[in-house]
């Protein structure tokens, strides 16, 4: 998994010559679609985000505090049989997490028979003892995953990363469908492509499933969000407002004898389920920071008592550590009995003496993260560094080496995208979200695939210059290929 020519989803491996057969009518659109014409509906696409106020903020950049993420108008496609591989993994791992969580605050076998060290687990920075004995309803814990993926060759695909706590994205995903149903209507003339709209319906239907037993037929659920200064503040606005529940600040809630209500103009109304965007730190000023102005106070009583549950659990951090990313191959197979159906990409643990010498010996050729980092914040590419970011790197890798994870450089996939001289090769990875309810794990027939704008940049994050596309999921063994 070195350097090497990278994967290109439509053309295959050795530069533009004959399409991959399953997606030759993609590439027939592509060339046969006149570049002005695919840059007129891109921006029609991003002129509507505008309009709608599809934005999200960028934390101290002030000359862009808010700005759309860019949008990309040739889609992503993904094969039946390979779309059927990857679900089969994503629900093993996603089973594995909240069997994970539901252990390591509760019995905590994996570490007593030796699994897992202690002092990664309790020693967590997003390991919160105060919820420890705790048991949301019906054992689940992540009912919201969304699991990074990147892809290297026709079947390799690997997990980078796991979002568990609160896993964003998902408007995009539903606005880039609903643009390319309008701008380009040809393309599912020529394609079955699964539909994405249900999601909504499904997260509603996850929501109900694991209401509290004293909920009755009708829970009530809202979402609750730090407010409109928040960067993902439009993604809340837009679920709720999809979802038919009221979008809920702090203020808006009181806990009063371990019940949940929500302050309306017609007096209190009993909360049920809470879809939370709001970090644990923030959640409850009684139980974590005692100055957050973000949480309701009481929650964690009402939670603990069983009168309300909370999506996802307070403590669910603890999986989104890439340290714990290192060993999931173990974690899957400690609680399934199976060995990993999604490889993780090789990781160097930098609290390991041998790990962190030969981090320090490859710098220049590795990537190395922050164990509890997100957002492309935190995070060295060895390969386009300057000499003096390595050295920045290296001092922090030996004052605290705990922090850290290395992994090798991968040739991550490649998929056309229109640049500024028309349609050129940019790398991406995938974000598909996996829900997890009373009946069990669904996977969502899509997901939010995001690119690196930037020619050779492997940064596909919104906040490091990166764009996003449409993912199509193929229903049946081939693409419909109509006249």
């Amino acid at each position: 998994m070195g350097k090497r020519r990278a994967f290109d989803e439509i053309w295959g491996t050795g530069g533009r010559r004959r399409p991959r057969k399953e997606l030759a009518e993609l590439a027939r659109w592509i060339e046969a679609t006149p570049a002005s014409e695919l840059s007129r509906r891109q921006h029609a696409a991003e002129a509507a985000f505008r309009q709608l106020g599809i934005t999200f903020a960028v934390y101290g950049d002030a000359d862009a505090a808010e700005r759309i993420i860019p949008f990309d108008i040739v889609p992503r496609v993904f094969l039946a049989d390979e779309w059927a591989r990857l679900s089969e993994g994503l629900v093993q791992r996603v089973e594995a997490i909240n069997a994970f969580l539901d252990d390591v605050y509760g019995e905590a076998r994996i570490v007593r028979e030796g699994v897992l060290p202690p002092d990664l687990v309790f020693g967590n920075p997003q390991f919160r003892p105060e919820i420890a004995g705790m048991k949301p309803p019906h054992h689940v814990w992540a009912h919201i995953c969304g699991i990074d993926l990147v892809r290297t060759g026709p079947d390799q695909f690997w997990v980078l990363e796991d979002n568990a706590r609160t896993p964003s994205g998902v408007s995009y995903m539903l606005e880039n469908r609903e643009a390319m149903i309008r701008l380009c209507p040809e393309l599912f003339r020529s394609f079955r492509v699964a539909p994405v709209d249900g999601y909504t319906d499904m997260l509603l239907q996850t929501m109900k499933s694991v209401a509290p037993p004293g909920a009755g037929s009708s829970p009530n659920c809202v979402v609750l969000t730090p407010g409109h200064y928040n960067s993902a503040y439009y993604e809340h606005s837009f679920l709720a407002d999809n979802l038919g529940v009221e979008l809920v600040e702090a203020a808006d809630l009181v806990v009063d004898d371990d019940v949940v209500w929500m302050r309306t103009i017609a007096g209190r109304v009993k909360v049920d389920v809470i879809y939370r965007r709001v970090d644990d730190d923030f959640l409850d000023p009684l139980v974590f920071r005692p100055d957050s102005m973000l949480g309701v106070p009481g929650l964690i009583a009402a939670y603990a008592a069983g009168n309300v549950t909370i999506i996802n659990a307070p403590g669910t951090g603890i999986a989104d550590d890439k340290a714990i990313y290192s060993y999931m191959p173990e974690i899957v197979r400690f609680y399934s009995g199976e060995e990993a159906k999604l490889p993780i990409v090789r990781t160097w643990r930098c609290r390991e003496p041998d790990a962190l010498e030969y981090v320090l010996d490859h710098l220049d050729e590795l990537v190395v993260k922050l164990v509890d980092g997100s957002g492309g914040y935190g995070m060295l590419v060895g390969p386009t560094a300057s000499d003096e970011e390595i050295a920045n790197f290296r001092a922090a890798l030996v004052a605290e080496p705990h922090r850290y994870i290395a992994q090798p450089t991968l040739a991550l996939s490649t998929v056309p995208t229109l640049g500024d001289k028309g349609v050129v090769p940019r790398h991406v990875d995938f974000r598909p979200f996996v829900l997890t309810g009373a009946s069990g794990v669904q996977v969502v027939p899509g997901g939010l695939t995001r690119v690196a704008l930037r020619e050779g940049s492997l940064v596909v994050n919104s906040s490091q210059g990166g764009g996003t596309k449409d993912s199509f999921v193929l229903l049946g063994d081939e693409p419909e290929v109509r006249a």
